[in-house]
């Protein structure tokens, strides 16, 4: 120890040097330090979510959740399972041991999940859910229209801002909560269906059959080879209107002749409002288990920006939950005990070495009052040496004090 103060006080440059780099090192450092207001006590967990229509909780429970619970036991590192049944709805979660790779865990669950696909009832659906903690919440906000219903605010966030947001880096899933999922309706009349003899089961297969592209092969001219398409797939209400159902003789039913075809939305089970005034169209934007959540939120603001440059006039995106605000707010309450904790250390290191200074200046004087009472006779003994002397006594006492 005594070797490097000595080093630091001859090569004082170098020491500098040192010193300056070390602390833009730290600086660098501390800019990429994952920060987070919130510790990740979350355990190692795969979340299974499956949706049947048209069954009870107590069916639903037999048939999809109990099948999948079985399926998944014996995975290693699986410490326990839990499932909540719903009306057309199962979540199932499975918790493994602390440790255990959390891709290596999902892969094991989707493997048995696909297993026993061919066991669960007709139309279910569902699968692995994101990536998440229970405190992934990184940004909420909402756009705000004076223009726009809240069915296009919905179609706006759906299919141009949330496909955006599901790239960046660090973004599990994009929630959107709110508003009217648009949809095509085709209501069948009774009364029309059956004058022309068309059933239930004929409607649904034309509609299914007729919307979809499919590929016709390939035409020949010459050295090129053309390909050929048919376009079925559905894009209007016109469209579903004219769609052939059955043709007899020279009668031809479509879907406008036996059936009501309009706009509609899915149905839903709550609604959002803003400030208690009017219903709005929430976002949360969820970060993947962890993730920066500093470098998450600065991403997705940046990115909100860009696409705010291309939404219908007038529209603008209020963001109401920002993680940074938190994060920065947590980090300033320990900065402020560490700034008052260095500054009191300076001051106490400031008063010592005054004492100190004062202390080997009047053992020093002591030494040499002759020399000082004559200017000439201190100018022949003074030398470098007992300068050097002088500050290496004093950096030895300020080390020693130091360990103390």
């Amino acid at each position: 120890m005594l070797r490097l103060v000595d080093f630091a006080l001859a090569q004082r440059l170098i020491t500098v040097v040192a010193a300056l780099a070390l602390a833009a090192w730290g600086l660098y450092s501390y800019s990429k330090l994952p920060v987070d207001a919130f510790p990740d006590v979350a355990p190692v967990q795969v979340l299974v979510s499956m949706r049947a229509q048209g069954l009870a909780p107590e069916e639903l429970e037999s048939r999809v959740t109990a099948p999948v619970e079985i399926a998944v036991r014996g995975v290693p590192n699986l410490v326990s399972m839990r499932s909540t049944t719903r009306y057309s709805l199962a979540l199932i979660t499975f918790e493994f041991a602390e440790g255990t790779d959390i891709y290596w865990a999902r892969a094991q669950v989707n493997e048995r999940l696909q297993e026993v696909r061919d066991l669960l009832p007709d139309g279910t659906e569902g699968g692995l859910a994101p990536i998440v903690t229970p405190l992934a919440e990184m940004l909420m906000f909402t756009v705000e229209s004076p223009s726009l219903s809240v069915q296009e605010i919905r179609s706006l966030i759906d299919w141009t801002i949330r496909p955006r947001l599901r790239g960046l880096p660090g973004v599990a899933d994009v929630n959107v909560l709110g508003g009217y999922v648009r949809i095509f309706e085709v209501v069948p009349s009774a009364t029309a269906m059956a004058a022309r003899s068309i059933t239930t089961q004929a409607l649904e297969n034309a509609l299914t059959a007729n919307n979809r592209n499919d590929g016709a092969g390939r035409v020949r001219e010459g050295e090129e080879a053309l390909l050929v398409r048919s376009e079925g797939r559905i894009h209007t209400l016109d469209d579903i209107r004219g769609t052939v159902i059955s043709q007899k003789s020279n009668m031809t039913v479509r879907v406008g002749d036996v059936a009501e075809v309009r706009e509609g939305s899915l149905p839903r089970n709550g609604a959002v409002s803003m400030n208690g005034e009017a219903e709005a169209v929430w976002t949360t934007v969820l970060g993947l288990r962890g993730a920066n959540a500093k470098t998450v939120v600065s991403g997705v603001k940046k990115r909100l920006a860009e696409i705010e440059k291309i939404l219908p006039k007038g529209a603008k995106i209020a963001i109401f939950y920002d993680r940074n605000d938190l994060v920065e707010k947590a980090v300033w309450t320990v900065q402020e005990v560490l700034i008052e904790a260095t500054l009191l250390v300076v001051i106490l290191l400031l008063l010592f070495l005054e004492r100190l200074r004062r202390d080997a200046a009047r053992r020093h004087g002591c030494r040499r009052r002759n020399h000082f009472e004559n200017p000439d006779v201190a100018a022949e003994h003074i030398d470098v040496g007992d300068w050097r002397l002088f500050w290496r006594r004093m950096s030895r006492a300020l080390v020693w004090q130091t360990c103390l």
